[in-house]
């Protein structure tokens, strides 16, 4: 990899890595952060709020990276983590490394496909 590649590879994942922060904390609402886990869903069933959750979070991505695809690939694996993490199956460090994870992965396909 060349340096102008190392510098955008990082470049994307800060960015993503930011961008999770924003839609996991500050745009998931209390309310989305229980009800997303089955059995915990009152007001809207759970696959309502982790569809929408992981929606942003595809969204997040979409436009940071300019690739709507990388979007839907983020939307899908973050409801799988997610419903991982809704049935204890791992911690909310694992949960939130799988999920940064993601962006290393993604940063690294874009700047893969970069020709130099």
């Amino acid at each position: 990899m060349e340096s102008d590649q190392i510098g955008r590879f990082f470049e994307l994942f800060i960015l993503m890595a930011m961008g999770h922060c924003l839609a996991d904390f500050p745009l998931q609402t209390d309310r989305m952060a229980v009800e997303k886990c089955a059995g915990k869903d009152v007001t809207l069933n759970w696959k309502w709020w982790l569809c929408a959750h992981a929606g942003v979070h595809g969204l997040v991505v979409a436009l940071i990276t300019g690739v709507p695809f990388l979007g839907l690939a983020e939307w899908g694996i973050h409801i799988l983590i997610d419903y991982g993490k809704c049935k204890h199956l791992y911690k909310l460090s694992t949960d939130q490394a799988l999920h940064i994870g993601c962006k290393i992965v993604w940063a690294g396909v874009l700047v893969s496909q970069t020709q130099t």
